[in-house]
């Protein structure tokens, strides 16, 4: 019974795993392990009814461009992927992440352009990478680091690689094999094999490298080797077809006893084309640097920019570094750059600048130094408690003329006034809280001036800003102050000194001043209020006219609407019918000697019919109708009414205006008509 229920389990099973197999697919389910294998398929995805219990997936061959994070996604079984010969441009950031499992994955044969930090992500167990004939241009730097110490296999061969992360490299420790061969790579990172102590298959053929830098790791590249063991394997070593500078840092390498492998020389002239192996010992050498060009002298103004230069020529080509007067090693900072063609820019100099630059040029075979004297012409500086200053180096006494003073100040006679105090040589007026105009004299007596300078700071801080003002100027707008702050100002004057041949500078005059507070503009607020009142009262004219006008129209409306009918109804009731053109009788209660009343005013009863039967039928054709029968029946018949059941139709402004205007016609017309009947001699 047991042995029965285990056959149809397994039958089971069997039939739900090919049921599972994606379509074009072929599935292998060899012992606890499924095999899906679709190469060749013409799939443009990745089928998503693939089982996720498939330990090995073949979907090589196929024409699949973009990988998603839901392709793979719960399949932490699968141990082998192959993806290649596919057109993949593009893998979604994590696609990998569920493969705990994975050992090897092929991506050869596609078109991606690179690989990003996350694209590999989740590939803890990878041992084997095949991600050759791509188009990667770049790989970045933590791209590797899920299974760097996993890792034994990695191609990356026919690339475009201009570099690689060579610092993930370097801890590959189980490195086994590595193919880079047929990529750009100019440079290779010293120390980068050095704890590779696996590797027993190094490819770099291809490249454009110039030189290979020296590892104890090439040693086991030679052909007779006897040191190898099986956790340091012999090394198997290419480089052909990169452009060697056979010089004396290839020595190393010539010096390796291994078997010829047709590599050549790119560089010197002398060596170009000559098979490296070929070449001898004697003929490796360097040239050492020569300096042949550098600023020798270098005058600047404390604050500005300083650029000194050094060129250097020397085979391998030198470094240049640069050593400061206090004798440390400049780098690259806030204030300073050093560039590889040997400039040195200084942004700001200061007066420990002031000294002699070592300009030092360096290489395989040697070095060679050059020094720059720099003179720092310093200029007075500003105390933020305090408007004194430092007194320069250069001095004139008389650059001002309130500098001068006279001397025995105590005066020798005894009904001599006193003196009044000096006028101020720079002076600070028209203050706002963004600027301020200065305004500075200078003694006919002092030497012509070449240049003014402003120096001035703030109150807060310690940062010197500095205008230069050509000489012809006497005053100057400083711009962009700080509301409500106090500032410090020097007006400096710069000459040539015929002493010493170089520019002299001296204090003209300082000032302090503070900047307007920003406070914001008060208007008048019996202005704003008296504006404000006129508006609503305009407003409020203009909103009652209108409503008004409104309540007029519609009080006019209704009463037309509801009065006209009842008068109509009124004027009907009074009409008396004209019987054959005869008078009605009169009255019995009066007197028999009055005079006879003339004949009433006879309004004629068919028009007045045809308005009351247009309201009550809103029609115009049962008016006719109605007109039409009451001149048939003539005058003597008795006046229609409107019966009081049938309901009264909503008479309208326009048919009122029109039934009035018809009824005054046709009264005037049947009024002359009565008159033609009557005899003349009434």
């Amino acid at each position: 019974m047991e042995t029965l229920l285990g056959g149809l389990l397994a039958f089971g099973m069997a039939f739900a795993v090919v049921d599972a197999c994606p379509k074009y697919c072929v599935c292998q389910n060899l012992s606890e392990s499924l095999g899906t294998l679709c190469p060749s398929k013409g799939l443009l995805f990745v089928p998503p009814d693939i089982d996720r219990r498939t330990v090995e997936l073949r979907l090589g061959g196929n024409f699949i461009i973009h990988i998603s994070r839901q392709d793979f996604a719960n399949m932490t079984g699968l141990v082998d992927l192959t993806l290649s010969r596919n057109t993949i441009s593009h893998i979604q950031p994590f696609s990998f992440l569920d493969l705990e499992s994975l050992r090897s994955l092929h991506l050869d044969s596609n078109r991606l352009p690179s690989l990003g930090e996350d694209t590999l992500r989740g590939l803890v167990n990878l041992q084997h990478l095949i991600v050759n004939n791509n188009q990667l241009g770049g790989i970045a730097d933590e791209a590797f680091e899920d299974f760097l110490l996993t890792l034994e296999d990695l191609d990356l061969s026919y690339n475009n690689l201009h570099g690689l992360p060579w610092d993930s490299v370097r801890r590959m420790v189980n490195l086994h094999q590595l193919s880079l061969d047929h990529n750009l790579l100019d440079h290779i990172a010293e120390g980068t094999f050095a704890d590779l102590q696996k590797l027993a298959r190094l490819d770099l053929t291809s490249n454009r490298l110039q030189k290979l830098p020296p590892d104890p790791i090439f040693a086991r590249s030679q052909a007779s080797a006897l040191t190898a063991t099986p956790f340091a394997p012999p090394l198997s070593f290419s480089f052909g077809g990169n452009p060697l500078h056979c010089n004396c840092e290839l020595l190393w390498l010539r010096r390796l006893e291994r078997d010829d492998d047709l590599e050549t020389c790119g560089s010197p002239g002398g060596l170009k084309g000559r098979y490296f192996w070929h070449v001898r010992e004697e003929e490796f050498v360097c040239e050492p640097p020569l300096i042949t060009q550098h600023t020798h002298k270098l005058l600047v103004l404390e604050g500005q920019a300083a650029t000194l230069k050094c060129k250097a020529i020397g085979d391998p080509s030198p470094l240049i570094h640069w050593v400061a007067p206090d004798d440390r090693l400049v780098g690259n900072s806030s204030r300073t750059a050093v560039y590889d063609n040997g400039t040195l820019d200084i942004f700001i100099t200061t007066s420990q600048d002031s000294g002699a630059f070592t300009c030092i040029a360096a290489n395989a075979a040697g070095e060679a130094t050059a020094m720059v004297e720099v003179s720092i012409v310093q200029l007075p500086h500003l105390s933020n408690s305090t408007s004194r200053t430092a007194p320069p180096k250069s001095r004139l006494s008389d650059i001002t003329g309130s500098s001068k003073t006279s001397r025995g100040g105590g005066g020798s006679g005894g009904g001599e006034p006193p003196k009044s105090p000096p006028e101020r040589a720079v002076l600070v007026s028209e203050v706002t809280t963004t600027s301020a105009l200065v305004k500075w004299s200078v003694s006919k007596s002092a030497p012509r001036v070449k240049m003014y300078q402003l120096q001035y700071n703030c109150s807060d801080d310690e940062v010197l800003i500095y205008r230069m003002i050509p000489a012809s100027n006497k005053a100057f707008v400083v711009n962009n102050l700080v509301s409500g702050t106090g500032y410090d100002l020097c007006v400096l004057a710069m000459w040539d000194d015929t002493a010493t041949t170089l520019t002299a500078t001296n204090i003209v005059g300082c000032a302090q001043f503070f900047t307007k507070a920003d406070y914001p503009q008060c208007q008048s607020m019996h202005s704003q209020i008296l504006g404000g009142t006129m508006i609503l009262v305009i407003g409020g004219i203009i909103v009652a006219t209108l409503l008004v006008f409104i309540v007029i129209l519609m009080v006019r409306y209704k009463v037309c609407n509801h009065e006209a009918p009842s008068k109509m109804a009124a004027a009907v009731s009074n009409v008396y019918s004209q019987t054959n053109g005869a008078q009605p009788p009169p009255p019995s209660s009066a007197p028999a000697g009055a005079p006879p009343q003339g004949p009433p005013k006879v309004v004629v009863r068919n028009e007045l019919l045809d308005f009351t039967a247009s309201l009550a039928r809103a029609s115009d054709s049962s008016s006719s109708s109605s007109l039409g029968s009451g001149e048939a029946a003539g005058l003597g018949r008795a006046p229609w009414r409107i019966p009081p059941s049938a309901p009264r139709p909503k008479p309208s402004l326009d048919r009122l205006m029109g039934a009035f205007a018809s009824l005054d016609l046709k009264s005037q017309r049947k009024e002359e008509l009565l008159d033609s009947r009557t005899p003349a001699g009434r």
